[in-house]
């Protein structure tokens, strides 16, 4: 039985593994601006072409692989039988890794053309490292959170994604001052993944020497039933991830491609896509408050599963209205300022329309984010995998449909069709799961008129704010609009679900970050 000291130093390292997985979530979400900044919307065509290819690894590496080897080396209290099961994990994921990477390196020239720029095919090639990686960093991150010793893994994290963005902006802008050649920098861009990756195993190796000991004894031990349950379980685990990196892989397929069957010029097709990708770091960002409760109150609910039976629901049902309540603020707040955001972040308002499509997204992944976690902490994976892969198939579908008819706006609604079709059935599936009520309709309707009044409060204020910098030009505007506007708007939606009392101020308590907001709540009921 873990003693209290022990119990203490788990809650802490758990805490600082939350932490640190948010922080690359939002390194990995702001690096892209400055990126595009550099290089231009062809540019960024070029890297987010490739990016979900390489993405796929290293998210079912550390979010999924990482966290199955541990699920399994830690229910298993024998150092030689870990030593065993650990070997075992290892030959398959290098079986594994060698195939993805023959896959991707030696089909680089296939999947560029069926793409629709052979250009690529050197930068897939270059991201193929990558898989190699997978074997050493998921046994690694594996095997330390296997014991509870989440520090390593965290820090690791943090100066992976450090050392990544750090070669791809300088070694981004080393290119475009030298050969100013959008596919070297993509280039460049996809090897500062690798990089990042390598530095991630020799910071975890480190720490390893320092760690462990080796088991002197190898005993045998069927490997398929390991194989399986770490396959399964790392797919269930990093599923919302993959399903969004699955979008953008049907994106990186058929938006080009088909841009260039309907006539337009290939330089145009180019920047077209890549002003449209511009909306996916934009929905990183939205969602990082659902990936916060995802990683934050889930682990409560699979343990009030175990102990408590319907002890849980408490747990799921604020998980949920949070999850709502923050997914309909972000992408409602960037839809109505859009313009704004666009020119203060990509320097120009092209296709603020399309990126308000796009944006919608947060509302629907937020909740698959939720929900899949949820159910993850009740034991459920095959369902919400097949409830996932149904709403790639509609993805799919409907880039094919509706591309060639309305163009690119066309897979922004596509994605909006799938995600929230997933949604709906996840929510249907949880509903059947529990048999409660997410929320009452009181929640409902409170959400409905802080977006409301939230809307009312920036399009009033864009107007005054409008007339009053009507001197200042470009960027400076739309940065002083983005920051009053943002400001209005949150404060508005904000105040009236305090007001109104939709989470009570013990459940703020509980989400990540929540605690000025119980205080908040407290002070502005005080005063009437």
């Amino acid at each position: 039985m873990m003693t209290q000291y022990g119990m203490k130093k788990y809650m802490r390292g758990a805490l600082l593994l939350t932490l640190a997985a948010l922080l690359v979530k939002v390194l990995s979400a702001v690096y892209r601006v400055p990126f595009q900044n550099l290089v231009g919307d062809e540019g960024f065509y070029v890297y987010q072409q490739v990016y979900p290819f390489i993405s796929f690894f290293v998210v079912w590496t550390s979010g999924g692989f990482a966290v199955a080897i541990s699920k399994v080396l830690a229910d298993t209290a024998d150092a030689n039988t870990r030593r065993a099961i650990s070997k075992i994990i290892f030959s398959y994921l290098m079986v594994l890794s060698i195939l993805f990477f023959s896959l991707l390196f030696f089909g680089a020239s296939t999947f560029a053309q069926w793409m629709g720029d052979e250009k690529l095919g050197p930068l897939l090639q270059t991201g193929a490292f990558v898989a190699l990686c997978m074997p050493t960093l998921a046994l690694l991150k594996g095997s330390f959170q296997a014991k509870g010793i989440m520090e390593p893994v965290a820090y690791a994290q943090v100066f992976e994604q450090f050392i990544r963005v750090l070669v791809i902006l300088g070694g981004t802008v080393l290119v475009m001052q030298t050969s100013q050649s959008i596919y070297a920098a993509g280039n460049m861009a996809v090897l500062g993944a690798v990089v990042g990756e390598i530095a991630g195993i020799v910071l975890l190796l480190v720490y390893m020497r320092k760690q462990f000991k080796r088991a002197h004894q190898t005993i045998k031990i069927n490997a398929w039933p390991i194989i399986k349950d770490v396959t399964l379980f790392s797919l269930s685990v990093s599923l919302s991830s993959l399903m969004l990196l699955g979008f953008q892989l049907v994106d990186s397929f058929t938006v080009y491609s088909t841009l260039l069957e309907r006539g337009m010029p290939p330089e145009q097709a180019m920047a077209q896509k890549g002003i449209y990708d511009r909306g996916q770091p934009l929905v990183q960002l939205g969602v990082v408050i659902a990936s916060s409760l995802s990683l934050a109150i889930v682990p409560l609910i699979a343990q009030k599963v175990k102990t408590a039976g319907r002890g849980a629901i408490p747990f799921v049902q604020l998980t949920y209205r949070t999850a709502l309540l923050f997914g309909t603020a972000a992408a409602l707040g960037l839809v109505i300022t859009m313009p704004y955001v666009n020119e203060l972040l990509f320097k120009t308002t092209d296709l603020s329309t399309i990126l308000m499509i796009v944006v919608i997204q947060i509302i629907p992944f937020s909740l698959i984010l939720t929900f899949t976690a949820i159910l993850q902490g009740y034991g459920k994976l095959k369902i919400p995998a097949l409830i996932v892969m149904l709403g790639f198939i509609v993805k799919w579908l409907s880039n094919i449909w509706l591309l060639p008819t309305i163009g690119i706006s066309g897979a922004a609604w596509a994605s909006d069709f799938g995600l929230f079709l997933s949604a709906i059935f996840l929510m249907l599936y949880i509903k059947r799961i529990v048999n409660i009520r997410l929320a009452p309709n009181a929640f409902y309707k409170t959400l409905a008129v802080a977006s409301i009044a939230m809307v009312v409060a920036v399009e009033v204020s864009a107007v005054i704010c409008g007339i009053l910098l009507s001197a200042v030009d470009g960027r400076m505007q739309a940065a002083v609009m983005s920051v009053i506007l943002i400001s209005i708007g949150a404060a508005t939606f904000i105040t009236i679900i305090a007001k109104s009392r939709v989470l009570k101020e013990k459940e703020w308590f509980l989400i990540p970050f929540g605690r000025r907001m119980a205080l908040y709540q407290l002070w502005l009921n005080k005063r009437r």
